[in-house]
């Protein structure tokens, strides 16, 4: 199974959940609750380490790689993000197919394919670029560290915010599943699926890069970005990414 990472980039560090983090987290998830309408957070410190043990969990079956964002300026927690739905398809093909079982050492064994998730960020980080790069280091581990051959990423279909948010990252949107599961409010949600294959991942990866320069460059022309992103078969418009 994938072993738990430290990612680091300008703005942002993404650290191996651990319960250590329960304070921060429930600092972090009580800031302004209003833009959570889509996304488990925790709420309290007793919620936040109960998240935390269940993603601990999680990544002791294998199932997902939980990480703490952290804002490298003043080294508080601000979030949560993960790697989850880790499939692997090495070895002799078997029918039919158990996803989520590596082929030989579970020890050593890196996915195929995986899903970037169950990503949250505090109010005071939401439109600060930290998720645009905490994006980047995931995606640069996933492709180039692991080699998978697919990242997916999916949303509740009502949320425009994180739909927009993945579009403006590159993915190509694989069409919305009508009826897919219980939202978090309740009500039977459609969920929005996207992805990015590992052909695609250097055209995603400059169309990144290219907004993180931006950000830290404002004097650079927004025109000189929606070209690029056209040119690599991105949208040159829409809504910055926030969460």
């Amino acid at each position: 199974m994938p072993v738990p990472v430290i990612l680091t980039g300008r703005t942002v560090r993404l650290e191996p959940l651990a319960a250590h983090h329960a304070e921060a987290i429930a600092e972090a998830g009580a800031e302004d609750r209003t833009t959570y309408a889509f996304t488990p957070v925790p709420h309290g410190l007793e919620a936040a380490r109960d998240y935390i043990a269940r993603a601990l969990a999680d990544q002791a079956a294998g199932r997902s790689l939980p990480f703490a964002t952290v804002s490298v300026a003043d080294g508080r927690v601000v979030g949560s993000t993960r790697f989850l739905e880790l499939d692997y398809w090495q070895g002799p093909l078997v029918w039919p197919p158990v996803p989520g079982v590596p082929f030989g050492d579970p020890a050593t064994a890196v996915p195929d394919a995986a899903e970037i998730g169950n990503t949250w960020l505090s109010p005071r980080a939401q439109g600060t670029g930290i998720n645009t790069e905490a994006k980047l280091l995931m995606l640069r581990h996933a492709f180039e560290t692991w080699g998978v051959q697919r990242i997916s990423l999916r949303a509740d279909a009502r949320n425009l915010r994180s739909r927009a948010a993945i579009e403006r990252l590159g993915a190509t949107s694989e069409g919305v599943r009508r009826a897919h599961s219980r939202g978090l409010d309740g009500v039977v949600r459609s969920t929005a699926f996207y992805s990015i294959l590992d052909s695609e991942w250097p055209a995603v990866r400059d169309i990144i890069e290219l907004r993180i320069a931006a950000a830290t460059s404002p004097s650079a022309p927004d025109p000189a970005i929606n070209q690029e992103c056209l040119r690599h078969g991105g949208s040159g418009t829409g809504h910055l990414i926030t969460a």
